[in-house]
């Protein structure tokens, strides 16, 4: 077995073991202990040194393609549905990638701890490769223009709400006097590792058990 094979295998274990919540919401650096979270990174920047595609946009674009749920991140925005109100819970996280039109969205599974209401927010997107890393050795970096956000209640009391599905919908926020990044940095058929602008990781898995949303808008 290759050394990338057994960094992956490790980290992905090691992902499994920190995951204690049985509505698989992504693990973020907030909810461990700074040995562990440091665990974490050191296997990560282990893993993108031997990036099996280092230049993803000029010849992995397809490995892109589809839904992938979110395992950890260290993103403040990640980090923030932690803190939901009114006894919401995050729970799944995915992001859906549309390589041919450059969208893709995000969405976040939301349920009420008792069961009385569940959800989702989504957050619509486009991308486009940097300009200025088009060139090797590079291939890497995306920038990101955010669109819209969708906050939908699906059910209560387990009653569909079709009129609520969504109840908002407004524009997306961006960072201010900068265009949003992402580098990715480790990507296979199954795996894939991105680092923000702002330097906050994500790592996903390639998912197939994505509800019900088949489109980025």
């Amino acid at each position: 077995m290759n050394n990338q094979l057994l960094l992956k295998e490790k980290l992905q274990a090691r992902l499994v073991e920190i995951q204690t919540d049985s509505d698989r919401s992504p693990v973020t650096n907030l909810k461990l202990d700074k040995t562990t979270a440091a665990e974490i990174e050191q296997l990560t920047t282990e893993l993108e040194t031997i990036n099996p595609n280092p230049h993803p946009l000029l010849y992995a674009t397809s490995l892109l393609q589809g839904a992938w749920q979110l395992q950890y991140s260290t993103a403040r925005e990640i980090r923030s549905l932690a803190s939901l109100p009114l006894g919401l819970k995050v729970g799944k996280v995915y992001q859906v990638i549309d390589v041919a039109n450059k969208l893709f969205f995000n969405l976040a599974q939301v349920k009420h701890s008792l069961g009385l209401i569940s959800g989702y927010v989504k957050v619509t997107a486009s991308f486009e490769p940097a300009k200025e890393d088009l060139e090797p050795p590079a291939n890497k970096r995306i920038n990101v223009y955010f669109d819209k956000r969708y906050l939908s209640i699906e059910k209560i009391l387990g009653i569909n709400t079709h009129q609520l599905n969504p109840f908002k919908v407004k524009n997306a926020n961006n960072p201010q006097g900068r265009t949003a990044t992402l580098d990715i940095t480790y990507l296979d058929e199954t795996f894939r590792i991105g680092r923000g602008g702002d330097g906050s990781l994500f790592i996903l898995n390639k998912s197939d058990d994505l509800p019900n949303f088949t489109s980025s808008t």
